[in-house]
């Protein structure tokens, strides 16, 4: 089957009401979460209350391309290069919010991260879209996520307290920008998946898990094993899917799928060969996945492009592939080791 991918508005979960409902719900768990967590690992209130206010302020950020009214607001903002010095700007907040607050600044690790976030930002100010520069921000964009450099910026201030992660969203929430709102680009955005995408999603999990099971077992990747009692699965499936939904789900199925596999339907006039392309250059992503080169796990991670794309297909949102992704990873980390 083939013929050219619809394209579809950007659309989002509501206005700025919402969006602030969304904060105060993200930063209210993150509290209720870091508490116990402290709790856990032993950790000071006074490194708790230093860290949250930087977690705070990146969820003001990654809630932005979700919502209608922000994500206006920002891709309306001044000329396109105006749009990226605010963006590189906005990258740096969460970091000078937890140094200034748990230490760890330095000028090096701070010129690096704006040199990284001004790169992303800049890069359709730059150079003009088209599908080489579209190839070329994307393999920017996953040469940089794949690598520890985050790990090396932001300051480890306890054990068990890896920071990183707030460089790991920032880099999502502003390659999505940089997409969304100075390139100009038109995809169905938000954290929500509607009942229908929820009815895809499902749909292509259960079709993804009978070739994936055959694959798994024949290049033993996996054994099953419930990574701890039994009782507890519902809670580690529900925390894994969510998690994982709202993250790198979210982020892995708008570049490959609501931006790549959409850019190359609308160039070569064919879902059938964007779909094959972008499942392949999935899989190839995840060659460094457990040391390099892992061509079992590129294998199934190409298959779950596949279903993933097949989601989008039907839906033109990455709600649904969102889903479906979501829903392969609470599988795995629940039922299986290795």
């Amino acid at each position: 089957m083939s013929g050219r991918a619809k394209p579809r508005p950007a659309k989002g979960d509501g206005g700025w009401g919402a969006y602030l409902l969304a904060l105060v719900v993200v930063c209210a768990a993150l509290t209720a979460g870091g508490f116990v967590y402290a709790q856990q690992k032993h950790f000071s209130q006074s490194l708790l209350w230093g860290v949250l206010p930087a977690f705070c302020a990146e969820a003001a950020l990654y809630l932005i391309p979700g919502f209608d009214a922000p994500r206006r607001a920002f891709t309306s903002f001044g000329s396109a290069a105006a749009r990226a010095a605010l963006l590189t700007m906005a990258a740096a907040v969460p970091y000078v919010l937890l140094t200034a607050r748990v230490g760890g600044f330095h000028l090096p690790e701070f010129g690096l991260l704006l040199l990284l976030a001004a790169v992303l930002s800049f890069w359709y100010a730059a150079a003009k879209p088209n599908a080489l520069s579209d190839l070329l921000f994307l393999g920017a964009a996953a040469a940089v996520y794949l690598t520890h450099v985050f790990a090396q910026i932001y300051p480890h201030p306890a054990p068990h307290l890896s920071l990183d992660i707030l460089g790991r969203l920032m880099w999502i929430h502003t390659g999505i920008l940089a997409v969304l709102g100075v390139r100009g680009w038109e995809a169905r955005f938000s954290f929500l998946p509607e009942a229908g995408d929820w009815k895809v999603g499902f749909e292509h999990f259960v079709v993804f898990l009978v070739p994936a099971g055959a694959l798994v077992w024949t290049l033993h990747l996996l054994h099953f094993g419930m990574r701890g009692p039994w009782y507890r699965a519902p809670v580690t499936a529900l925390g894994v899917f969510f998690g994982f939904l709202w993250t790198v789900a979210l982020a892995e199925e708008f570049f490959f799928r609501g931006f790549l596999q959409a850019r190359l339907a609308r160039a070569w006039n064919s879902n059938f060969a964007a779909l094959v392309a972008a499942s392949v250059i999935f899989g190839a992503c995840h060659l460094p996945f457990r040391g390099f080169p892992n061509y079992r796990w590129s294998a199934l991670a190409t298959l779950l492009g596949l279903a993933c794309g097949a989601a989008w297909w039907r839906t033109g949102s990455i709600r649904a592939p969102m889903v479906t992704h979501a829903l392969v990873v609470a599988t795995w980390r629940t039922f299986f080791a290795g």
